[in-house]
């Protein structure tokens, strides 16, 4: 957050507000959710289709409301949509409520660190960003924070 706050934007932050809000409202959502799905973890994992559907019926609505709506123009567009359907935005929520559920809360919060940073990595290998001291230092901070986040596991796995 400082780093974005530093950067060339900090002049237009009324512009940029509703974004931060939003993405802050998903991250409560989103961190809500899964100590939600932790402590009742009697819900079977196939649950999550319906929470799905019911999101889906959710967005369709604020997309008609606020949104024109854009077809993808050819197959290869097509192809994106469904992939990102059945993966990150699909199987990935099955996974998710599994290892929240049944696994190591701890080791799946701070592989979740990996996510932004490899993406980031792809997007600059694929030359769609550049890699900046910014960039850079952003990497660096979220490998100290998956590090500090699986600290008692390191500790653990050296006993």
């Amino acid at each position: 957050a400082v780093l974005i706050l530093a950067g060339q934007d900090f002049a237009q932050p009324i512009q940029l507000m509703p974004g931060h809000f939003a993405a802050m409202a998903c991250a409560l959502l989103w961190s809500g959710y899964s100590i939600l799905s932790r402590r009742l973890g009697d819900v079977p994992t196939d649950a999550v289709g319906g929470f799905c559907g019911l999101t889906a019926l959710l967005a369709l609505l604020a997309h008609l409301v606020f949104e024109d709506t854009i077809w993808p123009q050819d197959s290869w567009q097509w192809l994106a949509v469904a992939g990102l359907g059945l993966g990150p935005v699909g199987l990935a929520f099955f996974c998710w409520d599994h290892g929240v559920k049944r696994g190591h809360i701890q080791a799946l919060g701070a592989s979740s660190y990996a996510a932004p940073l490899l993406s980031t990595l792809v997007l600059i290998l694929f030359g769609f960003a550049g890699l900046t001291w910014a960039v850079a230092a952003a990497c660096l901070l979220i490998t100290g924070g998956a590090v500090l986040a699986s600290i008692d596991l390191l500790r653990a796995s050296k006993r």
